[in-house]
């Protein structure tokens, strides 16, 4: 790591032109570290949010699955249909909030080993791009997150910037996709199996649940 990005990664350097401190006076970029760490604590943030919205939706789960029993049990197809399909609904929001928070872990792990190695523009990259995918699949289940998400992303591009600036590093875009797609199906495919780990199969002669047969979620 180059003595210039050290410092800008530990602390602001003390001389600027004047322009500059004028614009940070009004937005301080500050230093790249506490920045970084900053922003992983609001993706764990975010985390935890998803973590509490899961816990409503198996609760959610339960409920609905009782009924279904119940009407099965009654011999009332057709409620139990309309339960099932219900039920089907809720697992794929299951999922899909489910398989946004694995992805949103595997960020936080890499960002928290690049606050250590200051290996920021190679780990930053394929972490936007992860962002990106999983802002837009929480869209219409959670507008909130959409917007934290997006202005977290917006802060780590602005940092992989500086980062590459400092660094003189530049960004290998095709290993950047991979990446962040390398992390997105592996998310899918562990929040695949703990749904079906998670929630009970539905009486015979149900209609399934999308949990094996969903499309991907981002």
């Amino acid at each position: 790591m180059s003595e210039r990005f050290a410092k800008k990664w530990e602390s602001r350097r003390d001389e600027e032109p004047f322009t500059n401190r004028i614009k940070d006076a009004v937005k301080p970029p500050g230093p790249l570290k506490p920045r970084l760490d900053f922003a992983v604590r609001r993706i764990e943030l975010q985390v935890q949010k998803l973590d509490q919205a899961t816990d409503r939706f198996s609760q959610r789960d339960k409920a609905i699955f009782a009924k279904i029993v119940d009407a099965y049990t009654k011999h009332d197809s057709a409620r139990a249909n309309v339960f099932a399909n219900e039920l089907a609904e809720v697992r794929k929001m299951s999922k899909l909030i489910m398989n946004a928070k694995l992805a949103l872990e595997q960020i936080t792990l890499r960002l928290r080993t690049v606050s250590e190695l200051g290996d920021v523009v190679s780990t930053l990259g394929p972490a936007v791009g992860v962002l990106r995918s999983v802002r837009s699949g929480l869209g219409s289940v959670f507008p909130e997150a959409e917007n934290e998400l997006g202005e977290i992303g917006n802060m780590l591009s602005g940092i992989m910037i500086e980062a590459g600036q400092g660094s003189g590093m530049t960004l290998n875009f095709d290993a950047v996709n991979e990446d962040a797609s390398k992390i997105l199906v592996e998310a899918a495919t562990v929040a695949e199996q703990k749904i079906k780990d998670k929630f009970p199969d539905l009486p015979p002669g149900m209609p399934s649940s999308p949990v094996s047969q969903a499309d991907k979620t981002f």
